[in-house]
């Protein structure tokens, strides 16, 4: 029966007692470890004290009066934070504790700078032979680079992902979500779930996985780094045009944009009745795919008048009508409206202690509520939750140390030893 996962049979996710220890920040190890939280993994987020993840204080905007950025809110839901001085002997300690009962731990700290403290793969394995350790990073643990900062938009520039994105002859462009960041985030999650498979089906030993941005960006090439080592050509930007198949592309229509995606012959042959335009469908020049990308400026020479004199709304009925995938173009209040998107979860929302009114018409959830995309992991038995709201800083730090067989007396001294930060931070 199609559609089984719709209203999944069980309650609790396929992570579900699985704890991952998270010191990482900002937005690919968070991103990361979001994934795992959402598969109902128990996430430990540890976090200075007193500043915390630095995109905490990313904005505006945030949720009204909430004290955290909206951008934070994004990638940190279904985590519990601890505030952990690890600069200091006693936070260490505390950490190496923690990560002695974790399944995972995920950082993304420059290369090297965990060993320093003592808390490497090499260091925490000896106590937690277990234990997969996920090291993210700009360039990888090895090669000339190791040691150079990253960032998203190095990463797109330097991963290629520039030369092919903006329009020909224009500037180059960064893709407009931090996608070096997420897709090495993805990677790593992929890497982190494969790691726990083997050590289950194997002796019980975990491994270290190492993530790069970089790495992310260059496996992203994907049909453009084929295409360059078939030609020795590099591609260059098209704007949203196709390399490989025509007509493919955002046309201007009379009111804005229609996107039309040719991908087969006998699509090309619905799109030129769709157009009434059976002369196209008998022009030689534009006979297969192969004549289309050979002749494409002729070829859009002839449709870019037909799509210019309709507004986009007459042109995505007509070629709906005859079955050619064709798309406006939505911005992101479209999106999170459009019907299909909520059919499927993906605007979630889950309460907050410190978020208030939002000014926004179109807002579905309540005062109090924090908003946010939803999992796109849909599983018939398993399924993926929101449990948690994005925690405040150190929100959980006692709670978690409790947990871990602290006594009061014990958290108090980590307290007074600085390890904690102040107690009342959040």
């Amino acid at each position: 029966m199609v559609g089984e996962a719709e209203h999944p049979s069980g309650e609790t996710g396929p992570l579900d007692g699985v704890t991952v220890l998270d010191a990482s920040r900002v937005l690919v190890g968070p991103f990361c470890t979001m994934q795992l939280g959402d598969l109902g993994a128990d996430v430990i987020k540890v976090e200075r004290p007193g500043t915390g993840d630095g995109t905490r204080e990313w904005h505006p905007p945030r949720y009204g009066d909430a004290t955290d950025s909206a951008y934070y809110m994004s990638v940190n839901r279904n985590k519990r934070s601890v505030t952990l001085a690890l600069d200091t002997e006693a936070g260490r300690d505390a950490f190496r504790e923690l990560a002695a009962d974790a399944d995972v731990l995920v950082e993304n700290f420059r290369v090297g700078h965990m060993d320093d403290w003592g808390l490497g793969y090499a260091d925490l394995r000896e106590r937690n032979p277990g234990l997969i350790y996920c090291a993210l990073s700009g360039y990888g643990e090895w090669g000339p680079d190791r040691d150079r900062p990253a960032y998203d938009i190095m990463m797109q520039a330097e991963g290629g992902l520039m030369s092919i994105t903006g329009v020909d002859g224009g500037a180059p462009v960064r893709v407009g979500v931090a996608l070096a960041d997420v897709g090495a985030g993805m990677y790593a999650t992929q890497a982190v779930l494969a790691a726990l498979f083997e050590r289950e089906f194997g002796d019980g030993t975990g491994q270290k996985v190492d993530v790069s941005l970089l790495d992310g960006q260059a496996a992203w090439m994907s049909y453009m780094a084929t295409n360059y080592f078939a030609t020795g050509d590099p591609p260059g930007r098209m704007g949203s045009k196709h390399p490989n198949l025509v007509p493919y592309r955002a046309f201007e229509t009379a009111d804005d944009y229609a996107v039309v995606a040719v991908a087969s012959e006998h699509v090309w042959e619905r799109f030129c009745r769709a157009l009434d335009r059976p002369d196209l469908y008998a022009d030689e020049r534009f006979e297969t795919n192969s004549d289309r990308v050979a002749n494409r400026e002729a070829l859009d020479a002839e449709l870019e008048p037909w799509f210019a004199e309709r507004g986009t709304e007459v042109v995505l009925a007509r070629l709906e009508a005859h079955d050619v995938p064709a798309s406006g173009v939505n911005d992101v209040a479209d999106v999170f409206s459009h019907p299909q998107v909520l059919a499927r979860g993906m605007r979630a929302s889950v309460e907050h202690p410190t978020a208030g009114e939002v000014n926004d018409p179109n807002r579905q959830s309540t005062a109090g509520e924090v908003e946010f995309p939803g999992s796109p992991m849909h599983l018939s038995r398993t399924p993926t939750t929101v449990r948690r709201h994005p925690p405040l800083l150190g929100e959980h730090t006692d709670e978690v140390l409790r947990e871990h067989g602290y006594s009061e007396s014990r958290i108090a001294n980590l307290y007074e030893a600085g390890a904690l930060g102040e107690r009342g931070d959040e």
